[in-house]
């Protein structure tokens, strides 16, 4: 009876499993940390869209610079929370009593291209601080009606 046996091996130069095994693990497990990243920021975005009282808007920084996020009202401030984010903590806090609405304009054609289609800015005031928000018509006037019907500023004093 014949046996067989296997032939014998060669030696080659390929590197074994585990060095190559090493970085393609990390690699997926950057790549899986990477879309579930991109999974939280994508249900926080729809978990403050639902809910009342949210709209979508941008705000102007220092710089000039336009940030995307969702505006949010509460019973004394209006938060805006950015858009590229998977934090729940507001990026900005403004107070209902301190802000003051100076009115509206159309966004210039620079402005265009870095804040959502047809959105209006609307020019506010914090306290001393100027605010420009782009937002579009309808929650401009939502949030007009929210800062004219808030609480008193002072004793006897409205708005």
């Amino acid at each position: 009876m014949r046996s067989w046996t296997s032939p014998p091996r060669q030696e080659t130069d390929s590197p074994p499993l585990n060095e190559l095994g090493i970085p393609v693990i990390i690699l997926a497990v950057a790549l899986l940390l990477l879309l579930m990243m991109l999974g939280a920021m994508g249900v926080r975005r729809h978990q403050l869209r639902r809910a009342l009282g949210t709209f979508d808007a941008s705000i102007s920084t220092t710089s000039g610079k336009w940030m995307m996020g969702v505006c949010r009202y509460t019973g004394t401030e209006l938060e805006f929370l950015r858009l590229l984010s998977v934090t729940p903590v507001p990026r900005h806090r403004f107070v209902r009593t301190a802000l003051q609405i100076n009115g509206w304009r159309e966004a210039e054609p620079d402005e265009r291209t870095r804040i959502q289609p047809g959105a209006v800015v609307v020019s506010l005031t914090d306290g001393n601080d100027p605010i420009l928000l782009a937002m579009d018509y309808g929650s401009y006037t939502g949030l007009r009606s929210w800062v004219e019907a808030g609480p008193v500023a002072g004793v006897g004093t409205w708005r």
